[in-house]
């Protein structure tokens, strides 16, 4: 298996390139994919791309490749792309394209997010649901070209697991792949969660990554790994008792046969927990990964 690290567990803790590629080289990884919960992409451009920058040069120093960069939980909380207006839907597409900005000041080739969130309202109406999708699908595309201005070769969509979201199914990220499909200047690629992936609640017997491979395997770009008892979206690591171990993990990746894939350890702890503890508790989990 090809193991990188998100550095979500990171967040508001160990700031500045130099002491975050001296916590991933202690972890013993040597790639990584970067949060913008580390750098807001609504900073303003100056500041933001010389602290991205900072970063980037601190990790290449360090030997560690930056894979690509991600949304984190700051971006998360936004609607996006099928947000209920055309001025929360275009804040959205700025959101994006500020991010790929962020992504090329530390020559970095992907950068990604969930696609976004119907409003309540919107999320139970078809007529409303199609209608924004079609107008997120022109989006993207518009996204797509700064893209490959910026320098970038992929953009990464994440699927989530709630039905108010888009994509949230296998069928869904099907439906978005094949329409975005040869009309994007950059290919747009998965990046599937196996948190979200088995989620039981919504999928049911679909709750599997095998379902998923059968469906979009050829358009998954990497994945997420945490551990989760398949009812909620916990991002728990590998010490705690779950559904996921490495064994399934491995099991997985030799019967697909992935070779350019990586596993991107995705852990959250409470903000509240203390560093000494997330640290021990991050090198105890990926010992469990590695063993």
């Amino acid at each position: 298996m090809k193991l990188g690290l998100n550095l979500s567990f990171a967040v508001k803790r160990w700031l500045g390139g130099r002491q975050m590629a001296a916590v991933v080289r202690e972890l013993g990884f040597d790639k990584i994919q970067f949060t913008w919960d580390l750098i807001d992409p609504w900073w303003p451009e100056g500041p933001r791309d010389k602290i991205a920058r900072e970063y980037a040069r601190a990790f290449e120093d360090a030997g560690i490749t930056v894979d690509s960069a991600f949304g984190g939980v700051a971006s998360y909380s936004y609607n996006h792309f099928l947000a209920p207006t055309p001025e929360l839907r275009d804040l959205g597409k700025q959101h994006l394209m500020r991010a790929i900005d962020l992504t090329a000041a530390m020559d970095v080739r992907a950068a990604g997010m969930p696609f976004g969130s119907y409003s309540a309202e919107d999320a139970v109406d078809p007529a409303r649901r199609e209608e924004i999708y079609k107008q997120a699908l022109e989006a993207m595309v518009e996204v797509s070209r700064h893209a490959k201005r910026a320098g970038l070769s992929n953009i990464l969509i994440e699927p989530v697991p709630l039905k108010t979201e888009f994509p949230s199914s296998a069928e869904d990220a099907l439906r978005l792949m094949t329409d975005l499909d040869g009309q994007t200047d950059v290919p747009v690629r998965l990046l599937v969660d196996w948190g979200h992936a088995i989620f039981t609640p919504l999928f049911g017997n679909d709750a599997n990554m095998d379902h998923w491979m059968d469906l979009v395997g050829p358009y998954i770009d990497s994945f997420h790994i945490q551990q989760t008892d398949g009812l909620y979206d916990r991002h728990w690591n590998f010490t705690r008792a779950g559904v996921i171990d490495r064994a399934l993990l491995e099991d997985f990746w030799q019967r697909r046969g992935l070779t350019t894939q990586t596993y991107f350890l995705e852990i959250i702890y409470p903000f509240e927990e203390r560093d000494e503890v997330v640290m021990a508790d991050m090198k105890a989990g990926i010992a469990l990964l590695r063993r």
